[in-house]
């Protein structure tokens, strides 16, 4: 029997949105909020980098085309500080996936195009996203630790 969608990964896990639009904002935090995510928001880029300071989400949801700072330039900020590097960030965009390899080289855990939101349909997808995304960085984090425990008892042994 499995657990209903949501509360294998989503329980406690606190979600950085970020976005301009005050209609998208919601919407998006009223989705999350449904799969049991706890939301913070930001509306643009200096917003957005307190509050990943602030708080230290387990994950960050960030449009590209945000005022203040650009997208972009909060992605490599938050990739270049030691205390918000390893959160994990989905990028909301409206540009064409042209920019992915970009977004993924800069250190965008995912890209998610936002004309695939059908937010009267299936704001679910979005949830489904972020759980994916932690599953894999958990995974990754688990894989990390092994290689650190391995090494060090090759180093003691020898």
């Amino acid at each position: 029997m499995s657990l209903p969608r949501g509360l294998c990964v989503a329980m406690n896990v606190k979600v950085l949105l970020v976005e301009d639009s005050k209609f998208l904002r919601l919407a998006n935090e009223c989705a999350l909020g449904k799969a049991d995510f706890e939301v913070s928001t930001a509306a643009d880029g200096e917003e957005a980098l307190r509050v990943a300071n602030d708080k230290l989400p387990d994950i960050i949801l960030l449009d590209m085309m945000i005022p203040k700072i650009s997208g972009l330039d909060v992605l490599k900020t938050l990739k270049a500080n030691p205390a918000t590097m390893d959160i994990p960030v989905i990028v909301l965009t409206s540009l064409s996936q042209m920019n992915e390899e970009k977004l993924l080289h800069e250190g965008a855990a995912a890209y998610f195009e936002k004309s695939t939101l059908e937010l009267d349909k299936s704001s679910d997808r979005l949830a489904t996203t972020v759980e994916t995304v932690l599953r894999r960085a958990n995974h990754q984090r688990s894989l990390k630790l092994r290689l650190r425990e391995l090494a060090l008892k090759r180093t003691t042994a020898g």
